[in-house]
C-alpha cells in the first residue's frame, strides 16, 4: 500500500468512535517502533514531521524512512503529514516531496489573514491530491519551534469555525480546548480538565467535520521517574489525562497528536542503559531500548486510548 491521505481514515475513525494517533517522527528508532506496533495491533497510523523535525532529519531521509516501514507492512494505512508548517513554501515542499496531508499553521496571526494563508496553501494541495489542516484557537506551550506562553494562548471561538471551514476548504481543523505542547501541560496540584463545552459546540457548527487535538500528550510519570532517577530534572512535568482524550476520540475528534511521549520513552530508554552500563557506547544498543519503549507507549495509546486497534482491518 502506498502513503495515503487521512480522508478515509478520517471518514471511519467518526463513524466509529475513535481517533488516529498522530505521531511525531525524528529518526528511524521511532518510525519503527511507531509502525510496528501499529502494524501488530491493525491500526491506522499518521506519522508526522514538523519543521524541527526535517531541519535535523532532512526531509528525504524521513520520506525514505516512512517507505521502508510501508515496504514491511504494504497493508498497514499511513499517511505522512508535516506538522504545523509555519507557511506557503514549506507546505508547497511537503506536498511536492511526497507528503499526503499538510498542515497550514497561521494560527497566531489575525483571523482573516489565517484564512488567506490556509486558503492558498489549500488550493495547493489539493490540486495535488493532499489533504489541509489548520489551526482556530492558539495552544500554549513549548514542542520544537511552537513556543507561546500562557498569555498568549487562547481557546478556539466556535462562532468562528462555520466561516473559516467554509471560507478555507480545509480539511481538518485543530482547536484549542486546553491541550498544550510540551512535558509541562498543566501547573502542579491542579485537575487538569480540557474544555469539552467548547469541543461540543464547534460539533454543533461542523456536523460531521473531523477536529484535531493538539498538545496531547500525558506525561507518563513512569517514564518520568525512569528519567528523574538516572540523572534528569523533569520536575512537575504533567500531561493530558488519558480518560479525557477518550472522551475526545469518541466525540468528533479524529486525530490526536503525540509527541512528547515518545521522546520521554526514548529518553528513559537511553538514560536507563547508561546508568546501568556507563560503559555501553554502541548506539544499537542503548536506541534499541528507547525503541521498545516508543513501541510500547504507541501500543497503548492504541488500545487504551485512542481506540483505533483493529481499524486497518
Amino acid at each position: 500500500m502506498a502513503l495515503v491521505t487521512t480522508t478515509e481514515m478520517f471518514k471511519k475513525a467518526y463513524e466509529g468512535g475513535y481517533a488516529i494517533g498522530a505521531f511525531n517522527i525524528n529518526n528511524m528508532e521511532i518510525v519503527q517502533g511507531i509502525t510496528e506496533a501499529a502494524h501488530e495491533l491493525n491500526s491506522p497510523v499518521i506519522l508526522q514531521a514538523s519543521k524541527g523535525a526535517r531541519a535535523y532529519a532532512n526531509s528525504v531521509y524521513l520520506v525514505k524512512l516512512v517507505e521502508g516501514a510501508l515496504a514491511l507492512y504494504p497493508d498497514l494505512p499511513v499517511a505522512l503529514h508535516l506538522d504545523h508548517g509555519p507557511d506557503f513554501e514549506t507546505c508547497k515542499d511537503c506536498i511536492d516531496n511526497g507528503f499526503t496531508s499538510v498542515m497550514i499553521d497561521a494560527s497566531s496571526k489575525p483571523f482573516e489573514e489565517n484564512i488567506e494563508i490556509t486558503r492558498k496553501v489549500v488550493e495547493y494541495a489539493h490540486a495535488h491530491g493532499v489533504v489541509v489542516e489548520a489551526e482556530l484557537g492558539t495552544l500554549a506551550g513549548i514542542e520544537d519551534e511552537v513556543q507561546v506562553s500562557a498569555e498568549d494562548s487562547s481557546y478556539t471561538n466556535p462562532d468562528d469555525v462555520e466561516e473559516f471551514v467554509g471560507k478555507t476548504g480545509v480539511d481538518s481543523l485543530a482547536i484549542a480546548i486546553g491541550t498544550s505542547h510540551g512535558a509541562y501541560k498543566f501547573k502542579p496540584g491542579t485537575k487538569p480538565q480540557l474544555r469539552f463545552d467548547i469541543l461540543d459546540e464547534v460539533v454543533k457548527r461542523l456536523p460531521g467535520f473531523p477536529i484535531v487535538l493538539h498538545g496531547a500528550s500525558s506525561v507518563p510519570q513512569e517514564y518520568v521517574k525512569i528519567i528523574n532517577e538516572h540523572g534528569g530534572a523533569l520536575k512537575d512535568a504533567i500531561g493530558v489525562p488519558e480518560d479525557q482524550l477518550r472522551e475526545a476520540a469518541r466525540s468528533a475528534v479524529c486525530k490526536i497528536n503525540i509527541d512528547s511521549d515518545l521522546r520521554l520513552g526514548m529518553t528513559a530508554g537511553v538514560r536507563t542503559v547508561f546508568a546501568e552500563n556507563p560503559a555501553a557506547f554502541d548506539p544499537r544498543e542503548y536506541l534499541k531500548v528507547g525503541r521498545k519503549n516508543v513501541k510500547d507507549i504507541v501500543a497503548h495509546k492504541i488500545k487504551d486510548v485512542l481506540g483505533s486497534e483493529g481499524a486497518a482491518l
